[in-house]
């Protein structure tokens, strides 16, 4: 076990210990700004998307010539203090929060990664997203000469050959060139001493917004970040559109033309209710979803309540849709976000009571009808239909807001594998049984797609029916730590580490 300087144990994010609920990939922030603390816009940008990231944190500042980033394993708020924020002095910012879907969880991976061209300019980058032809991408950089600097993501492969190739053509050139190339799902957060970039892969896989401050522009992955610092939303950023915004302005370029394919789960678990999708509310297509929910799967019962808090919008819309009153039965401890301390035996066997707690007399005697996001692999709903048995429901009858996940995402969202995942080994009454439930019912992809009010043709369900828009190589191209085996010269996984110490590179670095 290797322990850091706070105290942090590397245990929670052992791969023999997955997270029962899906996790995306990162958020990502950028900000080009003069007279305004960046720094501090950035931080308070993360802050909005933490959700999408608990693992690492990182900002980049330029003041026009030098780049200094800090960066560290943790939450946002454990990663930044005042101090660190009133250091990052410029007018050009580069945000990343991470939760790793790529490469293990080490300083080295956190982001946004930092590179020097061979002209000796910085480059800074923040992803979100996954790529799917990696290893090709590897082989090409092995080809070049190119180091990864104890890194093992696809992020620091992206930032490698943007580097390189910059010397010769510049960043903007570079970035046309590379991306065509690249394959799978991307919204890049970038930057050198004087322009700040944003590129999104032509499916637009991942959400990705421009926003306009009074002196600047902004771009972040959600909406949410954008009111939390005070931008107008102006739009989203397109498939396969590069932006470069610098003193001379804002200027837009095409690497690649438009197959647009917005990941539907952004809207069933994901994205923050408050933020806006494609011109349509997260919020709202949740409420809708529920409705659907109720007219689809209906049953007799007392009381609607959600698993909070993703599964909160979607219980007030099966409640409307039902005619059932709305209750809350569970309550969440607001204070439960990824922790690195492993609980006692005791404690893991009582599982979801960290996070949920029920209320005995509201439920007590009752029929309830459980409303939560998303089924996995089981673990959660399995433990909370116990939990509400032993706490005196009468009868529990689950009702899930998304259809049944039965394949893996490769696009930016850690699932498990297909063989871990319930509802791909068992029927709808097997999964029922399996968690416990009196009943089970699942949204169709057809309302949930409704619910959305996006055209399915412009939606990717890969996760639901196996229909990839993205080309999905072997299976020996592919998996979390596959960079890792890369670097030792053998396929497999490689074991996480975390290091001790924290830092940044180039003006910034601590032991």
């Amino acid at each position: 076990m290797v322990t850091d300087q706070t105290g942090h144990t590397d245990d929670a994010d052992r791969p023999d210990q997955p997270e029962p609920e899906p996790r995306e990939e990162c958020g990502v922030f950028g900000v080009w700004a003069k007279g305004e603390e960046v720094a501090k816009l950035t931080y308070f940008g993360l802050y909005a998307l933490q959700h999408r990231g608990q693992e690492a944190a990182g900002i980049s500042v330029s003041d026009g010539e030098k780049i200094v980033v800090f960066k560290d394993l943790g939450l946002v708020s454990q990663v930044f203090n005042e101090q660190v924020l009133v250091s990052l002095q410029g007018h050009i910012a580069v945000g990343h929060c991470r939760y790793s879907t790529t490469g293990s969880t080490t300083w080295e991976n956190a982001q946004p990664t930092f590179r020097t061209t061979a002209t000796g300019s910085g480059l800074s980058l923040g992803h979100n997203g996954n790529l799917v032809n990696t290893a090709e991408l590897a082989a090409r950089a092995r080809s070049m000469g190119i180091p990864m600097n104890g890194a093992t993501t696809d992020s620091e492969l992206l930032s490698a050959l943007l580097a390189a190739s910059a010397a010769d053509v510049g960043i903007e050139q570079a970035a046309i060139q590379l991306l065509p190339d690249v394959q799978g799902a991307y919204c890049l957060v970038f930057a050198d001493e004087t322009t700040l970039y944003a590129a999104r892969d032509p499916h637009g896989v991942r959400p990705l917004v421009l926003g306009r401050l009074e002196r600047g522009w902004v771009v972040a992955s959600e909406t949410a970040a954008l009111d939390i610092v005070g931008a107008s939303f102006v739009r989203e950023v397109e498939p396969g559109e590069l932006l470069a915004i610098d003193d001379h302005g804002l200027r837009s370029s095409r690497f690649a033309s438009p197959e647009p394919k917005g990941c539907v789960f952004e809207y069933v678990y994901l994205a923050r209710p408050d933020t806006t999708i494609a011109g349509r509310s997260v919020h709202a297509t949740r409420v809708e979803i529920g409705r659907r929910l109720a007219q689809e799967a209906p049953v007799e019962a007392d009381l609607v309540i959600p698993v909070p808090e993703s599964g909160t919008p979607a219980a007030i819309g099966y409640a409307q849709g039902s005619g059932i009153s709305y209750g809350s039965g569970l309550v969440k401890n607001a204070y439960v976000g990824r922790t690195f301390i492993q609980p006692s035996q005791t404690i893991r066997q009582l599982g979801i009571r960290l996070k949920l707690n029920p209320l005995r007399d509201v439920i007590r005697g009752k029929r309830l009808v459980v409303v939560d996001d998303s089924i996995v692999r089981g673990n959660t709903q399995r433990a909370l239909v116990r939990m509400l048995r032993e706490a005196g429901a009468f009868e529990v009858h689950v009702r899930i807001a998304s259809p049944p996940v039965r394949w893996p995402c490769f696009y930016g969202i850690d699932f498990a594998s297909r063989a871990e995942l319930v509802a791909n080994g068992l029927d709808l009454d097997g999964i029922r049984r399996s968690i416990g439930a009196d009943s089970l019912g699942y949204v169709s992809l057809d309302g949930l797609v409704a619910a959305s009010e996006q055209p399915r043709s412009r939606l990717c369900t890969a996760c639901f029916d196996g229909d990839y828009p993205i080309p999905i190589p072997e299976e020996d191209q592919l998996g979390k730590y596959l960079l890792e085996g890369l670097e030792r010269g053998v396929a497999g996984p490689a074991a996480p580490v975390v290091p001790a110490g924290y830092g940044a590179s180039d003006a910034l670095q601590r032991p």
